[in-house]
């Protein structure tokens, strides 16, 4: 029988897990720990792996799996920034990841942040704590009066435009690829425009070498002073201290992010003080800013789809066939 380890497994996955494993006749062994250069030995004896984390995998964890005859790294999730493709290549490992397991869990939470924000419920929140229940001076507005413009407009941010468009939104997009499937839900546009004209500004794109720091202090320069971002892909796309600065110096409106680049010292688990960075600390303490623990992903839904998903690639790698998400291939 084929054997299967899974790392990271969040307590809710296993009963999904459970059930791919005795529909498909599969064993499949879960572990709470992240894949390391420590965990990656109980790999040994395994047919293929599957695992979720955003910090990057160290050296050795390329070359034991390959010692260990294993031929894939599958990804349970959309981001695979974590993952080396040199060593990838140099140790003949093929790469997947789960691309849309359910890409409206995400739409829709971006989508609950900027509500939040446009009705200034974080401004809210702060008078009634202090037991100040008056509304002045928090007029808000209606989606239906606003332009949202999305900066990558693939399965997460198809889903995005759809819902805003369902609302009364317009929307505007930016991204290589122009899906005719999507014309009914947005128009395309340049990204300068984009960030000249939208008043909630959306991201779903891969972080990598053209989307490092895309939000950085030029970047907020030019988008309205009445507009709000919205980050639910990967932390290292906006440059948090410029972000700080940005609202601060109120160059833009508010923020909601679901994730940090330096969220690996303590996001997915009970964080201590010094554990918390200066900037995640700036953030939170502002009205006007949403952060969420990287859990834009965390619906039933998500969940089946990226069990089932990841695990079938495994299955098709180890059987010597090619696996429906592909990232990097021999």
């Amino acid at each position: 029988m084929m054997k299967i380890l899974m790392y990271a497994v969040l307590e809710p996955e296993k009963k999904y897990i459970k059930q791919w494993s005795e529909e498909n006749g599969v064993e499949v062994k879960c572990v709470d720990e992240r894949l390391n250069k420590d965990t990656v030995k109980w790999a040994k004896g395994f047919d293929g792996i599957d695992f979720q984390q955003t910090q990057p995998l160290e050296p050795e964890v390329y070359q034991a799996l390959h010692e260990y005859g294993i031929k894939q790294l599958t990804a349970r999730m959309v981001g695979y920034d974590m993952i080396d493709f040199d060593l990838a290549k140099k140790y003949d490992l093929i790469v997947t990841n789960v691309p849309a397991y359910s890409p409206r869990a995400i739409a829709e939470m971006g989508l609950t942040q900027a509500l939040r924000l446009v009705r200034k419920l974080g401004y809210y929140d702060q008078r009634m704590d202090k037991l100040d229940f008056r509304w002045a001076g928090l007029e808000s507005t209606e989606i239906y009066n606003l332009t949202v413009g999305i900066i990558g407009a693939g399965h997460i941010g198809g889903a995005t435009a759809q819902l805003y468009s369902a609302l009364g939104a317009k929307v505007i997009a930016t991204d290589p690829i122009h899906r005719v499937e999507l014309s009914p839900y947005l128009e395309y546009t340049d990204q300068d425009t984009l960030l000249k004209t939208a008043d909630i500004v959306t991201v779903h794109t891969p972080l990598n070498d053209s989307t490092t720091n895309l939000f950085n202090a030029a970047t907020f320069k030019k988008m309205k002073s009445t507009a709000y971002l919205i980050n639910m892909a990967r932390g290292g796309i906006v440059n948090a201290n410029d972000l700080i600065a940005a609202l601060q110096a109120k160059e833009i409106a508010g923020a909601a992010l679901d994730t940090l680049a330096d969220e690996g010292q303590f996001f997915e688990k009970q964080a201590t003080a010094d554990e918390i960075p200066e900037d995640y600390k700036a953030l939170r303490a502002m009205p006007n800013v949403l952060i969420s623990p990287h859990s834009a992903f965390y619906t039933d839904t998500a969940m089946k789809n990226m069990v089932a998903m990841g695990l079938d690639d495994v299955v098709a790698i180890v059987n010597g066939k090619r696996p429906q998400f592909e990232v990097y291939g021999k």
